[in-house]
């Protein structure tokens, strides 16, 4: 039985051009049995990114397991966690949620300020992205890059997203905006106090004692 603990996930470097083809055929393998888009790239894409040291690929021994790469559109505002692919025997291991945490890290470090997105239509990915701080979002909040929209037309759903106007498709996008650490936490900023500031609050400045003396004087005049 296979195991995540043997499972090495690390950035790709150079030398794992190799398996471009293995990731590729994964990607079109695992479009063909969700009947949904994953968009193939083409092979010197990929290898692109793995020479740019911008994707994330995971092993056993030498046998590869999944794959994931990161992009940059709008002039570096937003950053996309793309193909991520986990070959069949090694799901449910909890790898993918391994792959993407590495490559949300990555996000992060290469591009701090960027806001990181994806398009899905797995709920596992979706659960993942949750737990990552990602949020649902309209197509409209995503990048506006054409040639980000442009890698779509390799998915089979790409006639929706033109009938759509780009504004949908089967795909869920999902956001996640270095901002919101910055933000106040969401309430309606009262801060409750307790019973005995209120009574405090409510206390005369002088007391009840000199409260009452007076009340008193006033009544025998």
């Amino acid at each position: 039985m296979k195991d995540l603990k043997s499972i090495k996930v690390d950035v790709a470097k150079p030398e794992h051009v190799r398996y471009v083809d293995e990731i590729n055929d994964a990607i079109d393998l695992a479009s063909k049995q969700r009947g949904t888009g994953i968009a193939r790239r083409s092979n010197e894409y990929l290898a692109s990114k793995m020479e740019e040291g911008k994707a994330i690929i995971a092993f056993d021994g030498d046998k590869f397991a999944g794959f994931c790469y990161i992009e940059t559109w709008g002039n570096k505002g937003f950053v996309a966690n793309s193909g991520l692919i986990v070959v069949p025997e090694y799901r449910g291991l909890g790898l993918a949620k391994e792959i993407k945490m590495k490559a949300f890290q990555l996000s992060r470090k290469k591009y701090p300020n960027a806001k990181i997105f994806g398009l899905t239509t797995g709920l596992a990915v979706m659960k993942i992205n949750h737990e990552l701080g990602y949020r649902p979002v309209t197509f409209s909040e995503l990048t506006d890059d054409d040639q980000f929209w442009n890698g779509c037309k390799g998915c089979v759903n790409y006639d929706i997203l033109e009938r759509m106007g780009r504004g949908k498709c089967l795909c869920t996008g999902m956001l996640y905006d270095p901002a919101w650490e910055k933000a106040p936490k969401a309430g309606n900023g009262i801060r409750k106090r307790s019973l005995l500031e209120v009574v405090q609050k409510l206390k005369p400045k002088n007391g009840f004692k000199i409260q009452k003396s007076e009340l008193i004087k006033k009544t025998k005049e």
